[in-house]
């Protein structure tokens, strides 16, 4: 059976969700991971009206779509962040509120929240998205950072978000962190310490998403099958790489602080099916974990258009996608009685 193809919505929210929805279709997808923000989906509406969800479904039904997860990725990412002038840009005024950093942190904390008791309204049963980092910006352990430092950060993540991943259990739902630069978790070693902060909560797994782990050097089959239990949603995500021994010798993996769509990166991000990542390699470790989700096309490429690139992308991944084996090649060869 293939896996649903359906398209995130936050790279569209400029488009109202009825004609987002409208051009998914034409597209050829299955359905929408709805973004919780533009007027996609608004989780405070939806988790104090009853009758919000129903005006989602009525949208997507009319056009033939599922929704098989929703995603609130800037709220969470101001959950942990240390906040400044930037996160206004990206966060609704009720959880900005007067910018100060410890209450904005806390409304985006009661937000997440909400938006657990939303999904279960959509009846849905992901959310995906970002949960800030206060060590992120330690990274690079200099001035020198000590294990103290680190092991702050991730006390300050598992107090956090302990509460809200209690709301998400008791709602039935599981949150996806996108492993991602910025967050608690952005490789396959940090993503075991978070794990492991949080106490294996049950509600807590991953959104893989390739792209962000193949520039840093990490192969992302690998990521799938170090969690193959941990694997609760699916982006398809490409990216290119022109650092390194194949690059031109004057780019970096750091970026260089320029502008995504800058030709001088040392990466960015692509068209699924144009740049480096292998898909096939994905499939197959999801294959041998068991994962029957959508695969979720996130599309980005600042040179390429997007209607064009997220038609193409769908075709790629239904390309892409295929069955496990139920039997071995062989199995006509073997002995009987």
């Amino acid at each position: 059976m293939p896996r649903p193809v359906t398209l995130f919505t936050g790279q569209w929210a400029d488009l109202p969700l009825d004609t987002m929805a409208a051009k998914a279709r034409t597209f050829g997808y299955d359905g929408l991971e709805l973004a919780c923000w533009g007027d996609h989906f608004e989780p405070g509406k939806a988790a104090a009206d009853a009758g919000y969800a129903k005006t989602r479904w009525d949208i997507l039904n009319k056009h033939g779509l599922k929704c098989l997860a929703i995603s609130n990725h800037l709220v969470g990412q101001a959950v942990c962040d240390h906040i400044d002038h930037r996160h206004q840009a990206i966060l609704p005024p009720h959880v900005w509120g007067d910018g100060q950093p410890e209450g904005v942190r806390r409304r985006a904390a009661d937000e997440m929240k909400a938006t657990a008791r939303a999904a279960a309204k959509l009846r849905v049963k992901v959310v995906n998205g970002f949960t800030g980092s206060s060590i992120w910006g330690m990274w690079y352990f200099f001035p020198p950072t000590s294990p103290a430092d680190v092991k702050k950060g991730f006390d300050d993540f598992a107090a956090r978000w302990g509460p809200i991943l209690d709301e998400f259990k008791a709602q039935g739902v599981k949150f996806g962190l996108e492993v991602h630069p910025g967050e608690i978790a952005y490789d396959l070693y940090s993503a075991e310490t978070a794990l492991s902060a949080i106490g294996n909560h049950p509600a807590f797994g991953f959104n893989f998403d390739p792209s962000h782990l193949l520039w840093q050097g990490v192969a992302p089959n690998k990521f799938i099958e170090r969690f193959p239990d941990r694997i609760f949603h699916v982006h398809m995500k490409d990216v290119a790489v022109h650092y390194g021994p194949q690059g031109d010798g004057l780019t970096g993996v750091l970026g260089s602080h320029l502008p995504f769509g800058d030709v001088r990166r040392g990466w960015d991000f692509r068209s699924v099916g144009r740049g480096h990542v292998n898909f096939e390699a994905i499939i197959r470790s999801l294959n041998r974990v068991g994962y029957s989700g959508p695969l979720s096309v996130e599309w980005e490429d600042a040179g390429m258009d997007r209607e064009a690139g997220a038609k193409e992308s769908c075709e790629y991944v239904r390309r892409v996608d295929f069955a496990p084996s139920q039997l071995a090649f062989d199995a006509a060869f073997e002995k009987k009685g």
